[in-house]
């Protein structure tokens, strides 16, 4: 699967995760304060919670269930009780647009 569009960039709150479903994948998307924009797998380790609905703090994401935080940059947990990582993957920004393909995920 090629990159696709999931938003413009301009929809993106920032420092606040949105949960994208691309060809069945779930991906919580983060623009932050400097206006990078991370994507990383929505689905926290430790249990099957969304990451989107959680707190974006400085370049980690933090499950609301029971406080994990995630690196935004590496998808490694921070804190416990997580202790598996999310998938990464890559985004690109073409016109103003918002691009990513599920099916490739950045190794860190």
């Amino acid at each position: 699967m090629a990159a696709v569009r999931v938003c413009g960039i301009d929809e993106l709150v920032e420092n606040q995760a949105s949960r994208f479903v691309l060809d069945g994948v779930p991906i919580a998307v983060v623009k932050d304060a400097a206006g990078d924009v991370f994507a990383i797998g929505d689905t926290c380790t430790h249990g099957d919670i969304s990451l989107a609905e959680g707190f974006v703090e400085d370049d980690t994401l933090e499950c609301w269930a029971h406080g994990s935080k995630f690196s935004l940059r590496t998808g490694k947990p921070l804190t416990l009780p997580a202790y598996e990582p999310v998938p990464v993957y890559q985004v690109e920004i073409s016109g103003g647009d918002v691009l990513i393909d599920p099916a490739v995920t950045v190794t860190v």
